[in-house]
């Protein structure tokens, strides 16, 4: 029975010396300025930035203006006269072609038939410095017509000027066609066909 007062005794001390312990921790606590509760608190504004929606690029519409119609100039040379022995005479101004309707050939005694005949003629590029000089002049070319219509071998056999209106001459008479010549329902070549061409300046 003495111990278990003993006991009892010594259990009541301890509890004692805990409680007056834990009581003068929390005094001790309470009186401090470190108290984190008492520190002040720092607030940070939020910044919030509104992202734009996505705007597809605007596309300016560029249209090039029509240029103003520029009048065309009248030449100042003077137009050629140019005359075809063989398919009569025709004004044609420098560097056109000029289509002829088919007309009845006569190349002197060449075919006895009289059947080829030209259906297109081109007018010669009358030369330039003939221009600036005024030449005028003629020239006698010869070709073969194939059995297309076509010309080949062209020839210049005479010419006055010579050697002025040669080559535009020889140039023209390549680019002739004419309607073969039929014989027994076939086409024959005929060689030889002569061609006088006239180069003459239009007095207007």
């Amino acid at each position: 029975m003495q111990k278990m007062i003993e006991r009892y005794s010594v259990g009541l001390c301890a509890g004692a010396i805990v409680t007056i312990g834990l009581l003068w921790v929390m005094q001790a606590v309470i009186s401090t300025d470190k108290n984190p509760l008492n520190e002040d608190v720092t607030y940070r504004n939020l910044e919030f930035v509104k992202l734009l929606d996505d705007v597809a690029p605007v596309r300016e519409d560029l249209r090039l203006e029509k240029p103003p119609d520029i009048e065309e100039m009248p030449p100042d040379l003077p137009d050629p006269e140019i005359s075809l022995e063989d398919g009569g005479s025709i004004g044609t101004p420098i560097d056109v072609q000029v289509d002829v309707g088919p007309v009845e050939a006569d190349p002197g005694g060449y075919t006895s038939d009289g059947d080829y005949q030209p259906i297109f003629v081109v007018a010669p590029i009358y030369p330039r410095r003939a221009l600036q000089l005024e030449l005028e002049g003629w020239v006698h070319v010869k070709f073969d017509v194939t059995e297309t219509g076509t010309v080949e071998n062209v020839v210049v056999t005479d010419a006055e000027p010579k050697g002025v209106f040669d080559s535009a001459a020889k140039k023209a008479a390549e680019k002739f066609r004419f309607k073969p010549r039929v014989v027994n329902e076939k086409n024959i070549r005929v060689t030889g066909v002569p061609y006088k061409i006239t180069f003459e300046l239009d007095d207007n």
